[in-house]
């Protein structure tokens, strides 16, 4: 995953949700039913899917479908978060240029499991999405774009927050387990985002408050998503 160069700040908090004023998005994401979500896939465009990834496309979409029929609310919302990080991270992992032979790439979760490969962004992505799917509010939820402090790479993952002001809990590709934000030194979190906004906050200073689509690798997934309810 490439680092972009776009409005980042020097150092960034692991920053708490903040529930948005106005949900942004809220009427295209709501007009055109559920973009992004397993059961949202038409027969047209598992054709096509079928036609570009070949045929086990299928098999592999109506696996993701199973897997969120099979998963029951448990008692306690956060006892989604282990089965949906293991069923995604089975994805191989591919860099972008050896699977869709770019350098930075951003799928939406139906490529990803279509394709039947992906990097950090697109497990994130994935998890996001079928999270959501299974009924953890968004709000509960952000993709953290951070960088790895070895190697100093951008890296995405997703954090859940239990709780305004808890601590996350993150879901890495890296990580088989599920570690509170406090166990994870290696990441130093650059921005988080879901579909409702963007949050830049540099130490010692205000929140940074934006439009989730000022990131715009994520707006082409958002774009994509819509797309692939017209098939």
């Amino acid at each position: 995953m490439r680092v972009e160069d776009a409005r980042e700040p020097q150092t960034l908090r692991w920053a708490p949700w903040i529930v948005p004023c106005a949900v942004l998005l809220a009427a295209a994401l709501g007009a055109a039913g559920e973009p992004g979500f397993s059961r949202s896939i038409t027969p047209g465009l598992v054709a096509a899917y079928n036609a570009h990834f070949g045929r086990g496309a299928q098999g592999r979409l109506e696996g993701w479908q199973g897997f969120v029929r099979r998963t029951g609310a448990p008692a306690a919302e956060a006892g989604l978060l282990s089965p949906v990080n293991r069923f995604v991270n089975r994805v191989p992992s591919e860099t972008d240029q050896d699977h869709w032979g770019v350098e930075d790439y951003w799928a939406t979760p139906a490529e990803t499991f279509a394709s039947n490969g992906g990097d950090c962004e697109d497990y994130a992505i994935a998890k996001y999405f079928t999270l959501k799917e299974l009924g953890i509010p968004v709000a509960r939820l952000r993709l953290v774009y951070a960088r790895a402090q070895f190697s100093g790479d951008a890296h995405l993952v997703l954090a859940y927050y239990a709780t305004p002001g808890a601590e996350p809990m993150i879901l890495d590709n890296l990580e088989s387990d599920i570690k509170p934000a406090s166990d994870r030194p290696d990441l130093t979190p650059v921005y988080t985002f879901n579909d409702e906004d963007m949050q830049m906050t540099q130490r010692n200073a205000p929140s940074i408050r934006l439009s989730p689509t000022t990131n715009r690798k994520w707006a082409s997934v958002l774009d994509k998503l819509q797309r692939e309810l017209t098939f």
